[in-house]
C-alpha cells in the first residue's frame, strides 16, 4: 500500500480545534475573564418531558458510526518503528487519534492481538514483536491501557481488534517468542502459504482464542470486541488448507466444508455468549470479506463474481446475522461503484437486505487505502459518492475506513472531501438495540461563560452517564426545535468543554444531554444562554 504524509492545512486546523473542543474542564474551575453576558435559558425543561433530541427532517443517518482501523501488524499504522522509544510511539498514537477527531470520527478499531501475541500483559500469549522489534519483549508499560485512556479522553469508542487464528506472517516457528503457545503446542499449528496458522478445527485452539479475548473483556474498559476477515486463511495457489488429520478426528459425518464452517460457528457463537454474560454493554462485531456468496453459487447471494467468504474462508456471515451472534457487521466493500466483478452499489443493497428485521447494525468497510491506486480510484470523490449512495439505505449505520495512515495521508484530498461533504459536524453512534441500558438523567446546572479561548460550557454530571452531547442553538430562547442533530457541537466525557467557534456579538443557547454506554440519550435539561462580547 502506498503511504503518504500530511493531513492538509484545513484538516490540521480542524484537528487543533477538535482537541481544544474535547478538553474536559473541572467543575470547580474558574470562569476566567468575563467577556459575555450569561443567563440561564428560559427554554423548555427536559425534566418535565417537554423536549427531546430529534433529527432534522430527511436526515435518516444523523446517528452514525464513523470509524477507522488502526492496524499494528507489520507497523501498517502503528507503531511505525518498533525501535523508537515508548514516548515517541505514544506521541504517534495520539496523533492518529487527533486525526480521527479532526475528521469528526467517533470510533477507532485497534489491532491488539495481531499474531497470537498481545499489546497488553497477557497470561496466555507473549508481548507482540511489533512493539519493540523482539517477540516477547516487555515494552515497559501497558500499551492497551494507554490506548484506551487516550481514545476515551477524546470520546472515541475503542473496538479491540483480535485475529483469532493467525500465528505469524513468516513460516519459521523458531522466530516466535519462546513463550508462544504456537511453540509450546506445535501440533496446533499449520503452515500455509508464507505463514503459520492455528487449526480452527481443534477445540484447544478455539479455547485459546476465547480465553485471550475474554481476558481483555474482563480486565479492560473496551467498548467492543472486533474480528476482521481472517478465519480460515485466504486460499493460496489452489492448495487446500492442511487439516486432513483434524478433519478425520472431528469431522465424522460431515463434508469438510461444512465441518470447517461449523468450527468457526462454534467459536463465534460461544464467544458471543461469554461476552454478553461478562459485560452486556461490550459489543461483538465482525468485518468480513465483502461477498458472502455469489449468486452463481447460491441464488440468495449477491450479483458478484468474487471470492466468497462462505466457501473460501468458511465464514457464514449471513448465519451469524440471522442468529444474532454478533452486534454489528462491517463488510469490507473495497470496490468502486460500477465495478464489473463486485459493484459497490449492489453489495450495499445486498447487505442492507441481510440486516433488515434484525438487531444487527450494518456499517460499511471503506477502502481509503485504494485512493490513487489506479485509474478507477484516482477520483477523490469516489468514497464520498459511496456515502451519498448509502443514504438510500436506512439500515446502513455508518462507515469504517482502512486505514488510519491513509486517513492522515489524505491522498488526493479524499479525507478532506469526506469531511466537507459528510462529516462537517460530529455524530453520536446509534443506540445499540437488544443489549439493555437506558438513558441517564439529563445533565443539570448547565452554565456558559466567555473567556479568551471561547465559551466554556460546564454542567453537573449525571449518574450512569458515560458521555455528554452538547448542542448549540442560535439565539436566547430557541425552543425544542433547535435541539437536534444539526446543532450538535460536540460529544465528550466529563463535565465541560470549550467552544472556540463562538463568534463575538452573537447569542447562543447551549443544551447538554447525557448518554449511557450503549448511546441511549437523555432529553436535554434547561439550557444556558450567553451573548458573547468582544473579539
Amino acid at each position: 500500500m502506498a503511504r503518504h504524509s500530511g493531513i492538509g492545512a484545513k484538516a490540521a486546523a480542524a484537528a487543533a480545534a477538535a482537541v481544544l473542543l474535547s478538553a474536559c474542564i473541572p467543575a470547580s474551575g474558574g470562569t476566567g475573564e468575563d467577556k459575555g453576558e450569561v443567563e440561564r435559558a428560559q427554554a423548555p425543561d427536559a425534566a418535565k418531558g417537554e423536549c427531546s433530541v430529534a433529527a432534522p427532517a430527511g436526515d435518516s443517518r444523523a446517528r452514525q458510526v464513523r470509524g477507522m482501523w488502526i492496524a499494528t501488524v507489520a507497523g501498517i499504522d502503528w507503531p511505525k518503528d518498533p525501535k523508537k522509544p515508548a514516548a515517541t510511539q505514544q506521541a504517534q498514537f495520539r496523533k492518529l487519534l487527533d486525526t480521527a477527531k479532526a475528521m469528526n470520527l467517533n470510533a477507532v478499531f485497534v489491532q491488539i492481538r495481531p499474531n497470537s501475541d498481545a499489546f497488553y500483559p497477557s497470561p496466555y500469549e507473549p508481548w507482540s514483536k511489533w512493539l519493540t522489534g523482539t517477540p516477547g519483549k516487555d515494552p515497559g508499560y501497558d500499551v492497551l491501557a494507554f490506548m484506551l485512556k487516550e481514545a476515551h479522553a477524546r470520546n472515541l469508542e475503542f473496538h479491540a481488534w483480535f485475529n483469532p487464528y493467525r500465528v505469524s506472517r513468516e513460516s519459521d516457528p523458531k522466530k516466535l517468542a519462546p513463550g508462544s503457545p504456537a511453540r509450546q503446542h506445535p501440533d496446533w499449528v499449520r503452515k500455509y502459504g508464507t505463514g503459520l496458522w492455528y487449526d480452527p478445527g481443534l477445540p484447544q485452539v478455539r479455547d485459546l482464542a476465547t480465553k485471550a479475548v475474554m481476558d481483555v473483556v474482563r480486565k479492560y474498559d473496551i467498548d467492543a470486541v472486533h474480528f476482521d476477515d481472517y478465519f480460515y486463511p485466504y486460499p493460496e495457489g489452489g492448495r487446500d488448507y492442511p487439516d486432513q488429520a483434524t478433519f478425520k478426528t472431528y469431522g465424522k459425518g460431515m463434508s469438510k466444508a461444512d465441518w470447517r464452517r461449523q468450527n468457526v460457528d462454534v467459536m463465534v457463537r460461544g464467544l458471543s455468549q461469554k461476552i454478553r454474560e461478562a459485560k452486556p454493554w461490550v459489543r461483538f462485531g465482525i468485518s468480513p470479506f465483502g461477498v458472502w456468496r455469489n449468486s452463481t453459487s447460491d441464488p440468495e447471494g449477491s450479483a458478484t463474481k468474487a471470492l466468497q467468504s462462505y466457501s473460501d474462508q468458511y465464514a457464514d456471515t449471513r448465519k451469524w446475522i440471522r442468529n444474532g451472534w454478533i452486534d454489528y457487521v462491517t463488510p469490507q466493500l473495497y470496490w468502486p461503484i460500477g465495478d464489473s466483478r463486485a459493484d459497490y452499489a449492489r453489495l450495499v443493497a445486498w447487505w442492507s437486505k441481510q440486516v433488515a428485521g434484525t438487531k444487527v447494525q450494518l456499517t460499511i468497510g471503506q477502502a481509503g487505502y485504494r485512493v490513487g491506486e489506479d485509474a478507477t480510484w484516482n477520483d477523490p470523490a469516489e468514497l464520498s459518492r459511496h456515502l451519498t449512495l448509502n443514504q438510500r439505505y436506512p439500515g446502513v449505520r455508518g462507515d469504517v475506513y482502512f486505514s488510519a495512515t491513509d486517513m492522515a495521508a489524505n491522498q488526493r484530498g479524499f479525507a478532506e472531501r469526506l469531511r466537507k461533504d459528510h462529516y462537517a459536524r460530529p455524530a453520536i453512534p446509534p443506540a445499540v438495540p437488544g443489549r439493555g441500558g437506558k438513558a441517564p438523567a439529563p445533565a443539570r446546572s448547565v452554565t456558559a461563560d466567555s473567556d479568551g479561548e471561547g465559551v466554556r460550557v460546564r454542567w453537573q454530571e449525571s449518574k450512569g452517564a458515560t458521555a455528554y452531547a452538547v448542542y448549540r442553538a442560535d439565539g436566547k430562547r430557541p425552543g425544542c426545535a433547535a435541539v437536534n442533530t444539526a446543532t450538535l457541537l460536540a460529544s465528550v466525557r466529563g463535565g465541560g468543554i470549550t467552544d472556540p467557534t463562538a463568534k463575538p456579538g452573537k447569542a447562543y443557547t447551549y443544551y447538554v444531554t447525557a448518554l449511557d454506554r450503549l448511546h441511549h440519550e437523555s432529553a436535554p435539561g434547561r439550557g444556558a444562554t450567553i451573548t458573547v462580547r468582544g473579539g
